[in-house]
């Protein structure tokens, strides 16, 4: 039974004393003064920018990527995850990535130990899709139509974290939307070469404030952003 969310592989073994506690909560205030549900999205990415198929070498081979499996984390990595899954109030994925979690979370026994897997299956869950479909894991819910109003409404909701696990697609429009929060990225110290990236060639601009950053001992760090807006790019100095 894996640990981390979307991975195929064994669960690592915890070391003496790897246990963190990092708590980057810090609900919005909406404009009546009452904290808002806050979007955060959490995504495994590579050195060089790749989220596809983090878990295993079957987890995503579109576009004929063979290189999957390549997010191998720590016990301080994974613990750290764990804490950021036992936060969420909800989840919101995109459709292919809500596919591999159902297929994976969604029908493994309950190993009794993980947090993981416990807010995974407990916690409601929505799927922003460009069709309707019939989910299968219990407790979800579709999002089609206007999405972005009903993202919104979610986020309305008082308090708490709408959680997004890796959904590249849908963490990009919702970044174009204007609609995350909090962005925490895993970088695992690898150069994987190919595969589909966070972040296109091209795309929306963005400023980010750092809010922590750490590294583990394995080399995987850890940064959690809050986007502020557009950057503030140089201007050429007249001569």
């Amino acid at each position: 039974m894996p640990s981390l969310p979307g991975t195929l592989s064994a669960r690592p073994e915890r070391e003496i004393g790897a246990a963190v506690r990092w708590d980057t909560s810090d609900d919005k205030p909406s404009e009546k003064g009452t904290a808002t549900m806050k979007l955060a999205t959490t995504t495994m990415v590579s050195v060089d920018g790749v989220m596809q198929g983090p878990g295993g070498p079957e987890e995503d081979q579109r576009g004929g990527f063979e290189r999957g499996g390549w997010a191998h984390f720590d016990s301080e990595a994974g613990t750290v995850m764990e804490e950021i899954y036992q936060r969420a109030d909800a989840f919101l994925f995109g459709r292919r990535t809500y596919e591999i979690f159902a297929g994976s979370w969604g029908t493994w026994d309950d190993p009794g130990d993980s947090p993981i897997w416990t807010a995974l299956n407990a916690k409601p869950k929505y799927v922003a899709s460009t069709t309707p479909f019939d989910p299968k894991w219990a407790n979800t819910t579709v999002l089609s139509g206007d999405v972005a109003a009903a993202i919104r409404e979610l986020k309305a909701k008082a308090g708490g974290e709408l959680q997004v696990p890796g959904s590249g697609v849908l963490v990009r429009w919702l970044l174009d939307k204007d609609l995350v929060d909090e962005i925490t990225l895993f970088t695992a110290p690898v150069v994987v070469g190919q595969g589909t990236r966070l972040f296109p060639d091209t795309g929306q601009d963005i400023a980010l404030d750092l809010v922590d950053s750490r590294a583990t001992p394995k080399g995987v760090t850890i940064q959690v952003y809050r986007p502020t807006g557009r950057p503030e790019y140089a201007t050429a100095t007249p001569t």
